[in-house]
């Protein structure tokens, strides 16, 4: 499926504020109510959206400390890769997880509380996974731009 306009539109409006109703959305595209909700239905048909989400503060969470790690594997086998992977997955501390290449296989972001509660998740939990050869991990001093909207 290819994206015309309108649809690039939508998903700029949507990624901007996917609250609008689709009442707010038709006024904005010039669109009836009814052909604006069956290029949502499609677009999230053919996977274009993913799905919804509320961002929310770190900050009021208490999780204000981001930390990024980087994992270098003791070898690069495919049994090393999925334990690896099935395993980070289920860390709830990990918000994000990406194979990355380089001198390190793993880019990971982190979201805890405070210095404590990383250190804990470093010994108790990321470094007791098999196979992790070495971390080196970069603490956030300061976030200067954080967008989750893709550029169309």
């Amino acid at each position: 499926m290819g994206l015309d306009a309108i649809d690039k539109k939508i998903l700029f409006l949507l990624q901007k504020d996917s609250k609008q109703t689709n009442k707010q959305l038709s006024l904005q595209l010039n669109l009836s109510v009814t052909a604006v909700y069956e290029r949502i239905r499609k677009l999230e048909k053919a996977g274009f959206i993913k799905g919804y989400v509320a961002l929310v503060s770190k900050e009021k969470l208490n999780k204000s400390l981001i930390v990024f790690c980087q994992i270098k594997l003791v070898q690069h086998t495919k049994e090393y890769v999925v334990y690896f992977e099935r395993e980070v997955a289920g860390l709830e501390e990990v918000m994000e997880c990406f194979h990355v290449s380089g001198e390190y296989d793993y880019l990971l972001k982190v979201c805890v509380r405070d210095m404590e509660a990383f250190r804990e998740f470093m010994v108790n939990k990321l470094t007791t996974l098999k196979h992790i050869g070495s971390t080196q991990s970069s603490f956030v001093i300061n976030e200067v731009k954080s967008e989750t909207a893709v550029v169309i």
